[in-house]
């Protein structure tokens, strides 16, 4: 009778322990979500993240410590809080994901950041640029740009230049309001007079009456913002149709206006513009070089944009914070190796500001010209190592 007793213990336990051997000899996979805008607004993002995702798998590998990492996508189709915050919920609820990455626009980090304090999930920002976003969200940090951290820069560079006199236009939203604030502010504080403001609607199209009004204050330049939606290729076009090229009004911009991609679009309409940006296409490095040559063999021959490097500086941060912890993914662990990063990117040196998790980072006053038969953003000026200086008044 005990020997029968026995033999159905062991019966029952033996597929238990061979089961359990089976777990350790293969380890469960890593799970990043992504919350991203692969149709809509995004433009030709999706694209571009799935092509440097490529690139950074082939030099990187798709395995950490053993486990083999697994991109769950979803796309949030473009501004929408509520349907970002509803896929960062089901990620991590239903798929069971260890970090989150993406985002594009500021509305829906926002909408995300209250997920990500209330599961503490690390999110990592690709773009989103409007400050402070990670203030009330300690499960937050991001790898793109502050729309203020750009700004300051390209203001002082403008007084520098000469200009004395500027209007300003700026998309009506958070990132826009950021950057055309921060632009009078800082023009102001360095001598400069602000000739007026205009505040655009963020789906406008013609910008020709809003020109006009530029063009009728005489100003000695104009500084613009206008987010990736493409619809600074319109700007620009309309500007020159407008004959600002020969008003002598100085046009400087964020560089969200002139990515490497749209360039060829714009056309001689960009020629001599003034940009602010944290990577440029000719940035002058071996890392920037190899990174654009792989990234076009991959997109059969898109260059990469700001929002590329954005990606790819993204997945090197969380590979660096999952290789720390050998695999094994603790919220607050990741959170504490996220303030301690600094590495070399294709845009140049970066680092996690501890006090704030925001990017530290160089930015470049850019001017677009022809060089080598196509139209470029060549780097003239650089202020190093800039914090956002919102976060830090």
């Amino acid at each position: 009778m005990r020997q029968s007793r026995f033999a159905m213990v062991l019966a029952l336990a033996l597929p238990l322990t061979l089961g359990s051997s089976a777990v350790l000899g293969q380890q469960t996979p890593i799970r990043i979500g992504i919350v991203y805008s692969f149709s809509g607004a995004g433009g030709t993002a999706g694209k571009e993240f799935n092509d440097v995702l490529a690139v950074f798998q082939k030099q990187h590998g798709d395995t950490i410590a053993g486990r083999k990492v697994e991109i769950i996508s979803r796309d949030d189709g473009g501004i929408a809080p509520d349907n970002a915050k509803r896929l960062a919920q089901e990620l991590i609820v239903q798929e069971h994901v260890d970090l989150i990455g993406g985002l594009i626009f500021t509305p829906n980090a926002v909408a995300v950041g209250t997920v990500s304090t209330q599961a503490k999930m690390p999110v990592f920002i690709m773009n989103a640029t409007t400050s402070n976003i990670m203030a009330k969200n300690p499960y937050m940090s991001r790898y793109s740009m502050t729309a203020t951290q750009v700004t300051v820069p390209l203001a002082k560079y403008a007084y520098k230049s000469g200009m004395r006199n500027m209007y300003v236009v700026f998309m009506d939203y958070g990132p826009g309001i950021d950057s055309g604030q921060t632009f009078e502010n800082t023009f102001t504080a360095e001598g400069g007079k602000i000739a007026g403001e205009i505040r655009v609607p963020v789906l406008a199209t013609d910008f020709s009456a809003y020109l006009q009004r530029v063009k009728d204050a005489h100003p000695d330049g104009l500084y613009v913002f206008l987010n990736a939606s493409g619809s600074g290729t319109t700007f620009l076009k309309q500007a020159q149709s407008q004959g600002f090229d020969k008003s002598g009004i100085k046009i400087f911009c964020s560089g969200d206006l002139l990515t490497e991609q749209v360039l060829p679009a714009i056309g001689d309409a960009a020629v001599g513009v003034i940009s602010s940006m944290n990577y440029s296409g000719t940035h002058d490095s071996k890392m920037n070089r190899d990174f654009i040559k792989a990234v076009e063999a991959q997109s059969g021959g898109l260059p990469p944009t700001f929002g590329g490097v954005g990606v790819y500086d993204t997945l090197t941060a969380m590979y660096k914070v999952i290789e720390a912890q050998k695999g094994q993914i603790d919220p607050d662990k990741t959170m504490e190796l996220v303030k301690t990063l600094k590495f070399e990117s294709p845009r140049g040196p970066i680092a996690i500001d501890p006090d704030t998790r925001d990017i530290i980072q160089n930015v470049y006053i850019r001017r677009t010209e022809f060089k080598g038969g196509k139209l470029v953003d060549t780097e003239i000026d650089t202020y190093p190592m800039m914090k956002d200086p919102s976060e830090h008044s």
